[in-house]
């Protein structure tokens, strides 16, 4: 079952207020997934109060720093099924969870934030923690905003 609409696409536009691609189908994350050169992120979104209130703004402040991903796409667990499944499709043997965050280099998964590494943090922190991955695997690249 997805959720209302009407209480999701507030959380949707926080990201793509910035600039983050969505993903509702399986199709789009097929073509996202089909360029694998560089640096990408797949955030699966979430309206999870303890979790993806701050996981949102933690993303938002990372993308501000110096070194970002090339690409920023987000998948919405809860509402758009078919492109979650196929976007953790790609996550290997990491188990389902939302808000999560994976870092990709090369078309490989190089890092992987879970849920329960955002539950129970400020957004500072999130970033911070989001800043230090995309400092060891991504240059300042086109993903700054």
């Amino acid at each position: 079952m997805r959720y209302d609409p009407i209480l999701v696409d507030p959380m949707r536009k926080e990201l793509t207020d910035i600039g983050v691609t969505e993903l509702r189908t399986a199709a789009d994350v097929d073509a996202f997934f089909k360029n694998k050169e560089g640096t990408a992120v797949v955030f699966v979104n979430s309206v999870c109060g303890c979790a993806a209130g701050t996981a949102r703004p933690g993303l938002r402040l990372a993308l501000r720093h110096a070194s970002t991903p090339d690409r920023i796409a987000t998948v919405f667990a809860g509402m758009d099924l078919e492109a979650v499944d196929k976007a953790r499709g790609h996550f290997g043997q990491v188990p389902p969870s939302s808000p999560s965050l994976a870092l990709f280099k090369e078309g490989e998964i190089v890092a992987f934030v879970p849920r329960q590494k955002i539950e129970g943090r400020d957004a500072a922190t999130v970033a911070s923690d989001l800043m230090a991955l995309f400092d060891q695997h991504c240059g300042s690249g086109p993903g700054a905003v």
